[in-house]
């Protein structure tokens, strides 16, 4: 059982640059006049949270010898950090981070959004059509042409992607520079106001046209190519990051901001791997 306890601890811990970008966010604790018990130690705890996030267990089913804390205190300092804004601060550094050590590839940005079942249900949940019906949640994702996360948003399963274009461009993390951008998504969203909405914007659109029958193929405008450039992938494989925490994959919490703080160091960890190379 020790030889359990000690993995368990070892093999869930923030990575530790995410750590020293977290720490200056966190408020600093009120001084306790007279004996008592210390207060745990936000590591341990985030430690703890960071385990939840990867084996999508409940809070109460971490012992407390794992991280020296309790199933309790990890979910009440969850909460209380959600509330304040922390883990969304964390991916807006975590950004600033990305953008100063690999600079933003800001040429081609792809979208795209993944479906995740909400066994719990709450709010932002809806009947998924692809899963007979059931309770989910949808994350959408704009990334840049490493795949990096820019922008996330989240909506029921029952939403049709094409609302959220402009949600995910209005709400991305950095500002855009005034320079040519290739704005890339599959034939989900080939619809007429997401064009005039991606065109408004100033991007250079390439999303990818649902033919009708005996519709003759479209030219390629982009100079040198013969056909579109599969750009997409690479959020494609974003969600393949992000599909390995299980807290993503499945959403356990009825609150959707919880869940979207899960999202948030989720991401947090992946555009570090993206910087880790």
């Amino acid at each position: 059982m020790a030889k359990d306890s000690t993995k368990s601890k070892n093999q869930y811990r923030m990575p530790g640059k995410l750590w020293k970008l977290l720490k200056k966010h966190l408020p600093k604790p009120a001084k306790r006049p007279g004996p008592g018990r210390p207060r745990v130690s936000n590591r341990n705890v985030m430690d703890g949270i960071w385990h939840v996030l990867w084996t999508g267990c409940q809070w109460k089913s971490i012992q407390t010898e794992w991280f020296d804390v309790s199933s309790s205190v990890l979910h009440e300092r969850f909460q209380t950090w959600q509330e304040q804004g922390l883990f969304e601060k964390l991916f807006k550094k975590i950004i600033q981070y990305y953008a100063r050590e690999c600079r933003i590839h800001w040429k081609w940005q792809s979208i795209d959004s993944m479906m995740s079942p909400a066994p719990l249900g709450g709010a932002k949940t809806g009947k998924n059509p692809t899963d007979r019906g059931k309770l989910g949640s949808k994350i959408h994702l704009l990334v840049d042409q490493l795949g990096t996360p820019l922008a996330i948003w989240i909506t029921g399963a029952n939403e049709h992607d094409k609302w959220s274009v402009d949600d995910l461009i209005v709400h991305i993390v950095a500002k855009r520079p005034h320079s040519e951008q290739h704005f890339c998504a599959d034939r989900g969203y080939d619809f007429e106001d997401v064009h005039e909405i991606v065109s408004w914007q100033g991007y250079i659109e390439h999303i990818k046209h649902k033919r009708k029958r005996n519709e003759p193929k479209p030219a390629c405008l982009i100079p040198g190519e013969k056909t579109f450039p599969a750009r997409r992938w690479v959020v494609e494989r974003t969600f393949a990051w992000l599909a390995k925490r299980r807290s993503v994959a499945s959403r356990w919490c009825k609150k959707p901001q919880n869940w979207l703080a899960f999202v948030h160091m989720a991401c947090a960890d992946i555009v570090l791997g993206v910087i880790s190379g």
